[in-house]
């Protein structure tokens, strides 16, 4: 009996190293960064910032986690940056690889998730009432999160301090320098007269467009002709939800040259926008569930605190995986136990994943003014509401992408000709917004549920006890 014993307490001992690695990591390299403050630079202090990386690296290496590593990476890019400028400045290229990556990805994969997203509910007519009353509920509440986000962000102005490469600044310029675009021009250019080139040139737009029509007209031909190509497009996604999960392999390497680059050409000036964004973002989601989520509640008589106990779960795991899709499961067995009939939970939570991700759409917004802002570029209110616009058709069926927003914050970028230099900066501090903005995700998902079977007349009472 003692051997087992023996081996279950060797696992134990394997499975806390790493979280007492990572104490150890995080604390020598903080050490090495306070400690100039005191003692001035010493090359003795470099060695013991670089041992804290390391032995955060080997923390990785025995618990691998693709967040930790992009972490990990961002440290030591910080440092490159920090004691070899000029050497930093030379590994842009590295950078701009996962770039090109990202941008293959784009247009393929809006294509596919939004036409899966349409066409796969090609019931809707059967579903009638609730699926009307599900798309007009997610479209209300996903518009009033992205005015949330433009306005945290044009409140606190978080990208005017983050300076970035003068020849993007100038190029950025150039954009808005150009002639004024004609509304009928505008209007026309959203139409797509080849799919092919418009996703070639990655015209986002126009592949959405394309993506939506294409949709809706697949639901209304026959089941028996509409079902290969329906498959044809979730095979189209699945692929390219596995071609992103390649790239992002590639993403620590993209993410930690890029913030050498950064630190290496403009110091650390680069820093403090950062924080700010991270502080507008949680302040601007909490401010959504404080002024959206809780009177959607009392107008629906949603009983709230019943409510919360039965989305802690599902919403927890939400914030640990930062995965929507992890937490499907349990999110539709809690709004069953609330008391919502299968057939609602069995439409609204898996359309919301394509159409209701409250909390991406409004980090989405927040996130691409914020880039504007670094660039210089002063967008009007015309501009911002166009954005707006086409965050609301990119950003849909995404949930299942790993790091969702920099697909999406990149196909913005091509659209308004923002640079591409705060995006991978943003992506160093995506990991702990992305936590909280899921978990909205998942909240929201569910509290639409519970408001469509209320104006359904089929939730139990605010004071009723739902039976098994």
């Amino acid at each position: 009996m003692g051997e087992p014993n023996e081996n279950t307490a060797g696992r134990a001992r394997r499975a806390s190293a790493p979280p007492a690695l990572i104490a150890a990591g995080f604390a020598i390299f903080l050490a090495g960064a306070l400690l100039p403050l005191l003692l001035g630079s010493h090359t003795w202090l470099l060695a013991i910032r670089w041992s804290g990386i390391a032995i955060l690296a080997l923390a990785a290496l025995r618990k691998p986690s693709l967040t930790f590593w992009i972490l990990i990476a961002m440290l030591a890019g910080f440092e490159i940056g920090l004691d070899r400028p000029h050497f930093a400045e030379n590994l842009r290229f590295l950078s701009d690889i996962f770039l090109r990556l990202i941008r293959l990805i784009v247009a393929p994969l809006i294509l596919g998730t939004l036409i899966t997203g349409i066409a796969s509910h090609g019931d809707l007519r059967g579903v009638g009432r609730i699926g009307i009353k599900s798309l007009v509920y997610f479209e209300i509440v996903t518009t009033i999160a992205l005015f949330i986000g433009l306005g945290a962000i044009n409140l606190t102005r978080a990208g005017e301090g983050l300076v970035i490469p003068e020849a993007t600044q100038a190029a950025a310029a150039a954009s808005q320098t150009t002639a004024p675009v004609r509304w009928q021009d505008f209007v026309l250019h959203i139409f797509p007269d080849n799919i092919v080139k418009a996703a070639g040139d990655n015209q986002i737009l126009q592949v959405a467009v394309f993506a939506i029509i294409f949709g809706i007209a697949l639901t209304l031909v026959s089941e028996k002709k509409r079902e290969p190509l329906v498959k044809l497009a979730e095979s189209l996604t699945q692929a390219m939800f596995a071609f992103t999960n390649i790239v992002m392999y590639y993403a620590p390497i993209g993410v930690g040259a890029a913030m050498a680059y950064t630190i290496g050409h403009v110091g650390l000036g680069a820093l403090l926008p950062l924080a700010k964004l991270l502080g507008t973002a949680y302040a601007a989601l909490l401010a959504f569930l404080l002024l959206v989520f809780l009177p959607i509640t009392q107008i629906f008589r949603i009983p709230l605190k019943r409510f919360i106990l039965a989305v802690a779960e599902p919403a927890a795991i939400a914030f640990a995986t930062s995965t929507s899709e992890a937490a499907l499961p349990r999110a539709m067995e809690a709004m069953e136990e609330f008391g919502v009939p299968r057939r609602i939970v069995a439409f609204v939570i898996p359309a919301g994943y394509s159409f209701n991700l409250d909390g991406s759409t409004l980090y989405l917004a927040l996130a691409s003014v914020f880039v504007a802002q670094a660039a210089g570029m002063h967008m009007t209110l015309g501009q911002q509401l166009y954005m707006v616009l086409m965050l609301m058709l990119t950003s849909k069926g995404v949930a299942g992408v790993p790091r969702a927003a920099l697909v999406v914050l990149m196909a913005t970028a091509s659209m308004f000709h923002l640079p591409v230099e705060p995006i991978f900066l943003i992506l160093g501090i995506d990991a702990l917004i992305d936590m909280i903005r899921t978990s909205v995700n998942v909240t929201g998902n569910c509290l639409a549920c519970a408001v469509i079977a209320r104006s359904e007349g089929e939730l139990p009472p605010a004071g009723a006890v739902p039976s098994a």
